[in-house]
């Protein structure tokens, strides 16, 4: 499977609870921070949830 990285582009300050534990468990703890994971159907779903908080590279 491809690769793609996340990077945080905007705070998580007044995003629901449910938004704050998503960027949590893609490993997004602070602004700026970028992960890379495999990229697959739960993780796709995961960043569709916090699109307007990350940016993603395929």
């Amino acid at each position: 499977m491809a690769k793609i990285k996340i990077t945080q582009i905007k705070s998580k300050i007044g995003s629901t609870t449910r938004q704050k534990r998503v960027l949590e468990s893609l490993g997004l703890r602070k602004m700026q921070a970028t992960v890379e994971h495999e990229s697959n159907p739960v993780i796709e779903g995961m960043v569709t949830k916090v699109a307007h908080l990350v940016s993603v590279v395929r």
